[in-house]
């Protein structure tokens, strides 16, 4: 992740919220847009080989960031599908990984099956007990 405002914020919080968007094929076009209206610092992620389905290699993770908005974003979609709610989700800068282990304990809490993922990856997904999906990058 770049070093950028979102960064900056991050030192003096213990962490940073932005919209995650994942799209069907057209992050690229789409975050490049949201470029021409907010401005700011694009970074795209490309996967390396073409994928069944999608005309250009996707985008494995985007960032737009500016001085008024944050948007991350991928082509890569949840295991059931893109269907509408699950496009969505909240993605959370933790300034280190005790921050992040701490929000994770607290999003889990009332879960009927709590978090089994690896905690020791760069970006975590974790969906709470209102099925709201949080994605949380250290």
């Amino acid at each position: 992740m770049p070093n950028t405002f979102a960064m900056t914020a991050a030192n003096r919080n213990s962490f940073v919220s932005a919209v995650f968007l994942t799209f069907s094929g057209n992050c690229r076009e789409a975050l490049t847009f949201y470029q021409t209206c907010f401005g700011g610092t694009l970074r795209l992620e490309i996967f390396e080989k073409q994928l069944q389905g999608c005309a250009e290699k996707p985008v494995i993770s985007g960032s737009l960031v500016s001085n008024t908005v944050v948007i991350h974003g991928s082509d890569l979609v949840h295991n059931e599908g893109r269907i509408l709610g699950n496009h969505i989700s909240i993605f959370i800068q933790c300034s280190n990984m005790e921050t992040r282990k701490a929000l994770t304990e607290k999003l889990d809490a009332h879960k009927k099956v709590p978090f089994t993922g690896n905690l020791d990856e760069k970006i975590i997904e974790i969906t709470d007990a209102f099925d709201v999906r949080w994605m949380l990058y250290v």
